[in-house]
């Protein structure tokens, strides 16, 4: 049912910013503003090298995460009365929110771009490797939200927790700051996992370097999020529509 949740999608962002002067062009305004803030608050930080590319991919990347992350958890609460009252099959909610999610990253992609090109950063053939990491990206996001919507749906408090802990992630998330040598911080960076899909972004664009390890974490991590979101589907699917 492709032209369901992509039309659905669509419709959704229009009336998002139906009756404002720029329309979509403020989710591009958003994330200038947001990444611009750091550049210029945090931008003398020498230890950081390239440290407005670091933090605009970082944070592009991040924001994409958080935003899947948070809303996935509320996913079938927001959508009761559609799955009570439809008989759409969920999946169709959930590519909905992964289109909503992509088309709301594209224009913050934009200004991502425009950040990198205006401070310097070369195009190279690394880029290519953020691309593809992006596609995996966006490969783990519906099953990321099946997860998650599922567990939401389960457990409702789960937003309350998820929301804080994302709170704390943008701290111990290696969004402005490097990875130390050791301490806490080199434990929270090597544990983290959201660490390696910013690295498979980031680091091919700044070091022109293609990230081995972070390429096979986050693969690992995207085969996971597929089983088990397989595994919550064929067994939850019929009886999601009873716990909301």
């Amino acid at each position: 049912m492709r032209s369901v949740w992509m039309a659905l999608a669509h419709e959704d962002i229009g009336d998002h910013h139906k009756r404002t002067a720029l329309g979509p062009i403020w989710l591009l305004i958003n994330y200038l503003a947001f990444a611009g803030t750091f550049v210029v608050i945090f931008g003398d930080n020498q230890s950081v090298p390239h440290f407005a590319a670091y933090v605009a991919t970082g944070l592009f990347v991040w924001l994409y995460l958080t935003e899947v992350t948070t809303q996935s958890v509320t996913l079938f609460n927001r959508e009761e009365s559609f799955i009570k009252g439809t008989t759409l099959p969920l999946t169709v909610y959930i590519l909905r929110m992964t289109m909503q999610s992509v088309i709301r990253a594209g224009y913050a992609l934009i200004g991502c771009l425009a950040i990198l090109l205006l401070v310097g950063t070369p195009v190279t053939v690394g880029w290519l490797w953020s691309g593809l990491a992006l596609i995996m990206i966006v490969v783990a996001t519906p099953a990321a939200i099946l997860v998650l919507a599922v567990a939401g749906a389960f457990f409702p408090d789960l937003s309350f927790i998820v929301q804080n802990l994302m709170r704390i992630g943008m701290f111990i998330t290696p969004i402005f700051w490097m990875r130390p040598d050791g301490g806490v911080r080199g434990e929270l960076y090597r544990w983290n996992p959201f660490t390696y899909f910013l690295e498979i972004v980031r680091l091919p664009v700044i070091n022109t370097e293609f990230p081995v390890a972070a390429f096979g974490i986050c693969a690992t991590i995207i085969l996971f999020l597929w089983v088990l979101a397989a595994l919550l589907l064929g067994g939850y699917r019929k009886k999601i529509v009873f716990m909301l």
